[in-house]
């Protein structure tokens, strides 16, 4: 099982979200094998389709392998039905 827990979050709200439609656009920045730095960036586009960045993010997340979440053995789950 792995397990992903958010550890740093940080979102920066440019200008007005107003356009006809929203474009979001994702990345990896650099992958390790306990950390993830992610980016975004959301763009609005006008009826003249001029894409303007609105908001832009990045995050670090933290990826936990073969770590049993409880609950998650079957075995304990049909033992703590039957008490």
């Amino acid at each position: 099982m792995v397990i992903c827990m958010q550890i740093e979050f940080k979102v920066n709200l440019l200008s007005p979200a107003k356009g006809e439609s929203f474009l979001a656009k994702a990345s990896v920045i650099k992958s390790g094998k306990t950390l993830t730095v992610v980016r975004g960036d959301v763009f609005s586009i006008s009826e003249k389709d001029e894409k303007q960045l609105v908001a832009t993010m990045q995050g670090t997340m933290m990826c936990l392998r073969g770590i049993k979440a409880k609950g998650d053995d079957p075995a304990e789950r049909n033992q703590n039905r039957a008490g």
